[in-house]
């Protein structure tokens, strides 16, 4: 028992030194939308709760008929329907539009992400970065409940232009000293960068790239901008607006003069390739760790990633302190209680 105790003081006490270090980045997955069940649903619910608000019974059938037959969720069962080619398939498209008219109403509580979002602000750190895979608007709304900066791409009010510039721009005053004219940083906008898209976001047939109000519809004849769980989203991030959002994940990673030290992973299974490629990549520096904290973790990604020195793992089960296994932690994965403690 005392050495158990030691693991998990040991565990705790290193978490929480990683998380009031300088240069950190936070990468958000279903599980820090989830709220115990009040919040967003998990990758696992969905199809569950949106099959009954697809209009097309062709599609929704096909779908059903691959999950029937064995298919390990919907995003194996669109990998099967999707016959590989150039054009999308249109059984991602009637997935994405069920999951945008569920999440569209729901209005889950704001305190635990406007309280995480609040201390983000506090960070001495420049423009600090949250990088989020979930679709969402949970940290757009809890920034504008708790009066807090956030830059996420996009500027304009009604329908806003999608313009990555602004990730670049700093806010200042220009300001005379005995040095002469100096550039004084006077706000740090939290950066927030939506990999897979969101609700809201579309493109019009001139190509540009748009984002409503986050309870509407958007506008006719336009294309939802969010990448539906399939193998396929590996080649969309290729495209904008996500390409633009993946070259700044990869340069904080790694690329940038000043990458980030230390990544935050909230509630991600760690069960997209195409975004674990790009972590793994970043762990070939010296000076880079990750955290994983999250619910569970399947035997694949557990193996893959708990032996690693550089990492570090918290589960409900167990966890793994830089290669070194331990009992698991009940409630050091959970994102309503790190959003009190970064």
């Amino acid at each position: 028992m005392t050495m158990e105790l030691d693991f998990i003081h040991a565990l705790e006490a290193k978490v929480r030194e990683q998380l009031s270090a300088q240069r950190v980045g936070y990468l958000l997955g279903a599980g820090s939308s989830y709220l115990d069940g009040t919040g967003y649903p998990l990758a696992l619910e969905l199809w569950d709760r949106i099959k009954d608000c697809i209009t097309d019974t062709d599609r929704r059938d096909e779908i059903q008929a691959k999950l029937d037959d064995g298919a390990n969720g919907i995003e194996h069962a669109l990998d099967l329907l999707d016959d590989g080619g150039p054009v999308e398939g249109p059984h991602r498209h009637v997935v994405t539009a069920a999951i945008a008219e569920l999440f569209r109403p729901l209005i889950p509580s704001l305190d635990y992400h406007a309280e995480f979002v609040q201390r983000l602000a506090q960070r001495p750190d420049p423009s600090v970065k949250v990088f989020n895979l979930n679709y969402d608007p949970l940290i757009e709304r809890a920034a504008e409940h708790a009066c807090v900066r956030l830059s996420d791409g996009f500027v304009g009010n009604e329908h806003a232009f999608f313009e990555p510039a602004v990730f670049e721009e700093r806010i200042g005053r220009i300001r005379g000293t005995h040095r002469g004219r100096q550039f004084e940083e006077t706000a740090k906008p939290i950066q927030l960068l939506k990999l897979h898209g969101s609700v809201g976001w579309y493109e019009c047939e001139t190509y540009d790239i748009r984002r409503c109000a986050f309870a509407s519809t958007i506008p006719e004849n336009t294309k939802r901008l969010m990448i539906p769980p399939q193998r396929r989203k590996a080649g969309d991030t290729m495209t904008p607006p996500y390409s633009a959002l993946w070259s700044t994940f990869r340069g904080a990673l790694g690329q940038d003069r000043l990458p980030i030290n230390r990544l935050l992973c909230l509630g991600y299974g760690f069960a997209d390739e195409h975004v674990n490629a790009v972590i793994e990549n970043a762990l070939a520096r010296t000076d880079f760790t990750v955290l994983i904290l999250t619910k569970e973790l399947s035997e694949t990604a557990w193996n893959r990633w708990s032996t690693k020195s550089n990492v570090i793992v918290v589960t409900e089960e167990r966890c793994s302190l830089k290669g070194k296994v331990g009992d698991g932690h009940h409630d050091l994965w959970n994102f309503q209680r790190i959003a009190k403690e970064v």
